[in-house]
């Protein structure tokens, strides 16, 4: 197994930078808080990289990636916009489940792709991890991350998702039909989809230093410790009565197995549900980008007022229409300055 070099493992674990590191959560602490600062947070971090495949070789990758992140660590200081240095490996981008439940998965024209499963809904079965290769690449960077005993990255996981985007893309639009004709079978899909999503989260709690661990597309979403995250893309087709009646209990169980409960990634027509996510407890904050973006005011007007908004701003959500909207209040700016926005 590879370990990191001297020099990394030094500017990895010095001292300015986790005070740096320290400040910086400090801040994003108080977004939120009934006494929080007006002005926006504003959060753009950094990611280690490798030109070595993960899978074949994850210990390799990981010490290849966090030797990238040492030589950009200075980053961190940025007293205006925190700079989280990040390592995250996401095997099959947002197929990473599907691909655990069998689902054919390939990588086309820049972005990975899955094909539904050819089985009826209702009949999907948990997976056994023990001999799975992309479960055990992910899990030895997972490892090799701890053994590496750094104290300023954080991991960021792979694309766990929800369990509607999971039974969406593992049964297309069948799976959407079954929640409306047949929602025994649906339910049952979506509580072994879920029981395994907790599953992992579960096992990431336990292996990683929860001041360490962070969600999916941590440079750009990171949180305060203790937070999980749910995709929510595919809320967007379905109404406000089935999502609460048959969805929302899951999400909001998983959510829920985190200590400070957590975010949901948001980038399509969602309002239909915000009365949902506003009494949902274990949800303390929403990330906005894209279409979801553009829905900015209803988010911050109908949400409760200890719910964060993390956004992307766009050409439909400039930075200046969101502070006007918001006036800096319980509000995450994902951008590379306030100057700027963040790419979609």
């Amino acid at each position: 197994m590879r370990a990191i070099s001297a020099h990394a493992e030094a500017v990895l674990n010095d001292p300015r930078l986790i005070a740096a590191w320290d400040r910086g959560v400090a801040r994003l602490e108080q977004v939120g808080a009934p006494d929080g600062a007006s002005r926006p947070f504003v959060l753009w971090g950094a990611y280690g990289t490798s030109a070595t495949d993960p899978m074949a070789e994850p210990e390799r990758w990981l010490a290849e990636a966090l030797e990238d992140l040492a030589a950009q660590a200075e980053r961190l200081l940025d007293e205006e916009v925190f700079r989280p240095l990040c390592v995250e490996f996401g095997p099959y981008g947002v197929h990473f489940i599907d691909r655990l439940f069998g689902a054919q998965v390939h990588f086309h024209e820049g972005q990975w792709w899955s094909k539904c499963l050819d089985a009826p809904v209702g009949t999907l079965q948990t997976p056994d991890l023990r001999d799975d290769p992309t479960w055990e690449a992910t899990r030895r960077v997972a490892e090799a991350f701890v053994r590496a005993g750094v104290s300023v990255p954080v991991l960021g996981l792979p694309t766990l998702s929800s369990a509607l985007n999971v039974a969406v893309n593992l049964y297309g639009e069948a799976f959407l039909m079954a929640l409306q004709a047949g929602p025994e079978a649906a339910r049952r899909d979506l509580a072994t989809i879920n029981d395994l999503l907790r599953t992992l989260h579960g096992w990431y709690r336990s292996a990683v230093p929860p001041s360490r661990l962070q969600q999916v597309v941590a440079a750009q979403r990171l949180q305060p410790p203790g937070c999980g995250q749910i995709c929510g893309c595919s809320t967007a087709l379905v109404s406000a009565r089935t999502y609460a009646n048959l969805i929302a209990p899951h999400d909001a169980a998983l959510l829920g197995d985190y200590a400070r409960g957590g975010m949901i990634h948001l980038c399509g027509a969602h309002t239909q549900h915000v009365g949902t996510w506003s009494a949902m407890q274990q949800l303390r904050a929403v990330q906005l980008n894209d279409r979801a973006a553009a829905d900015l005011e209803a988010y911050f007007n109908r949400l409760r007022p200890d719910q964060v908004i993390y956004l992307n701003p766009c050409d439909e959500m400039p930075l200046e229409q969101a502070l006007a909207i918001t006036g800096g209040r319980r509000l995450v700016v994902v951008a590379d300055g306030l100057g700027g926005a963040a790419p979609h």
